[in-house]
């Protein structure tokens, strides 16, 4: 059994690229049957003062993937190598 692909999308309000990067990472993830977690970065202040500059941010499986704007193609690819070993 492999493992869960963690995807988590870190955001803050009012954050227009913010709600792009969650549309394309719900999309690609649906695609993948890979849940997705948005986490709004001001709620935490360890994740505020690492990311205050670069959001959105795309982790997966912790590993940070792609900020600012997250290409599609790029998601895609990775969930499909995160996935082939599950």
């Amino acid at each position: 059994m492999g493992h869960t692909v963690e995807v988590e999308v870190l955001t803050k309000q009012g954050c227009h690229l913010c709600e792009e990067a969650v549309a394309v990472t719900r999309e690609a993830c649906a695609e993948f049957s890979v849940t997705f977690i948005e986490h709004d970065i001001t709620e935490d202040a360890t994740l505020l003062a690492s990311f205050a500059e670069e959001i959105p941010v795309l982790r997966i499986d912790g590993r940070v993937r792609d900020f600012w704007r997250i290409d599609p193609q790029r998601l895609r690819r990775l969930l499909r190598e995160a996935t082939a070993g599950s």
